[in-house]
């Protein structure tokens, strides 16, 4: 504990690092205060409040609090951060999606400044969905009682409700839009994937309230009787601490696969033969097969819930039923979906027919294996065993939210940091950062953070 205290303190000597942490935290600041501000002609603090007593009931569960968790809690204020970062992320799932599939954008991203451009198509892209999504979204707010189960009156305070959509359109697109900025500002000129740090603030931001449902949990107000001990609260630690631990080591594993090149000569200049490594990291696809399971099973058990009411028709709600979250029908379609989702990244990210093809062109093979097609299928083989391996490991992060909320009564906010993507991106990201720290204390000849898993430089 002593030596990480001496390594963050290491961090303020280094003029360099010290300025890129500060303006990191800085604009991580400004981050919170765009889901703090409400938007003009909401009334925020009515929806809040609201909020705040239906997740005292129900746990908090459900699309609302799924989609809360990546806006920091902006929604529930009808701040000008409600779209959150998500739309940015979609574009560029988007992207990279057709990317894989078209073939002239395939081209484009192997051209001299193609990724730029890419990149720029993203951007246009995002802001389709921001205009698309914040024009659903105030519509929503002005019928808040077809969107929120319970609520009566009126959000809308504003006296043109023409105006008011124009307005909050323009300015949800404009709050994604900045915080995209900032995330690439933090990129360039702080320390860590900037993008990634805006989704983490966020969902640390709930930290607060999830540790008070946390000492309710075992200390509640007057009246309520607890149903929780002291054992309970060992196990909970525990739980906490085994899930942290695998997710590290999970996404921190990787299978190396041995490479050796052959001699060879480039016009008058001969290249020395060498070995080296291939990593091919178990859990490839990272968080985006939850992401997309959880995207896809949001609405089957609102829209069978709502024909059901509807149509009063008792196959429906009972559907509803079966696929609500926590459900026992809903953690098998989410293991299957994430099984699927796992393969199908990887088969649109991972090439592994260009890899032989480049690896043949450079004179490079794997030890025991021909070149070519020979390659191409030992990598594929390779590649669908660890991701198999992978995804069994994400179901089981992914399930863990519901089976302590079902079988433990753990509340939901609570529940979330024990797995699913706010742990998974949480931990993804502060590895990442505390990697890229690590790199500018080494430079300098500090001691790093990590004692395993650390660049290769270190030993050198």
């Amino acid at each position: 504990m002593l030596s990480i205290v001496n390594t963050f303190a290491n961090c303020f000597k280094i003029p360099e690092l010290k300025s890129r942490i500060f303006f990191t935290l800085f604009v991580l600041a400004i981050c919170r205060l765009i889901a703090l501000i409400p938007i003009p002609g909401l009334d925020g603090a009515k929806l809040s409040e609201f909020l705040a007593q239906t997740a005292q009931q129900t746990g908090g569960a459900g699309l609302l609090g799924m989609y809360s968790l990546f806006t920091g809690g902006a929604l529930e204020r009808c701040a000008i951060g409600s779209l959150g970062i998500m739309p940015y992320i979609s574009a560029t799932i988007i992207i990279q999606l057709m990317t894989a599939v078209l073939p002239g954008l395939s081209k484009l991203a192997r051209e001299e400044g193609g990724r730029a451009k890419i990149i720029q198509y993203g951007r246009y892209l995002t802001v389709l969905l921001c205009l698309g999504q914040g024009f659903v979204m105030a519509l929503g707010w002005e019928n808040p009682e077809k969107i929120f189960d319970g609520f009566s009156g009126e959000l809308v305070v504003s006296q043109s409700i023409w105006w008011y959509r124009i307005q909050t359109v323009l300015i949800l697109t404009t709050g994604t839009l900045l915080l995209m900025w900032m995330g690439e500002q933090i990129t360039e000129r702080g320390i860590g994937n900037g993008i990634s740090l805006v989704i983490t603030i966020g969902i640390l931001a709930r930290l607060p309230q999830a540790a008070t449902s946390l000492y309710y949990m075992f200390d509640p107000p007057a009246g309520v009787e607890s149903s929780y001990h002291f054992f309970h609260g060992i196990a909970l630690v525990l739980i906490l601490g085994a899930v942290v631990a695998g997710v590290i080591a999970v996404t921190q594993a990787q299978r190396k696969i041995p490479v050796q090149y052959a001699q060879r000569a480039v016009g008058r200049k001969v290249y020395s033969g060498g070995s080296s490594f291939m990593p091919l990291r178990v859990n490839y696809a990272g968080v985006m097969p939850i992401i997309f399971a959880q995207a896809i099973l949001m609405f089957p058990d609102k829209l069978f819930l709502t024909l059901g009411k509807v149509t009063d028709i008792k196959l429906f709600l009972e559907i509803s039923r079966l696929i609500a979250y926590g459900s026992l029908g809903y953690m098998i379609l989410q293991g299957l979906m994430i099984l699927f989702f796992s393969y199908f990244w990887v088969a649109t990210q991972f090439n592994e027919i260009q890899i032989a093809d480049d690896l043949k062109k450079y004179g490079g093979y794997i030890p025991g294996v021909r070149p070519g097609q020979a390659t191409s299928d030992f990598l594929h083989r390779t590649m669908s065993r660890i991701t198999f391996a992978g995804a069994i490991f994400l179901t089981m992060i992914a399930i863990m939210p519901p089976v302590l909320q079902q079988s433990l009564g753990v509340p939901f906010d609570v529940a979330t940091f024990f797995g699913g993507t706010s742990l998974l991106i949480t931990v993804g990201v502060m590895l990442d950062t505390m990697r890229q720290m690590e790199s500018h204390l080494l430079t300098r000849h500090y001691d790093g953070f990590m004692k395993k898993g650390r660049i290769r430089g270190r030993n050198s």
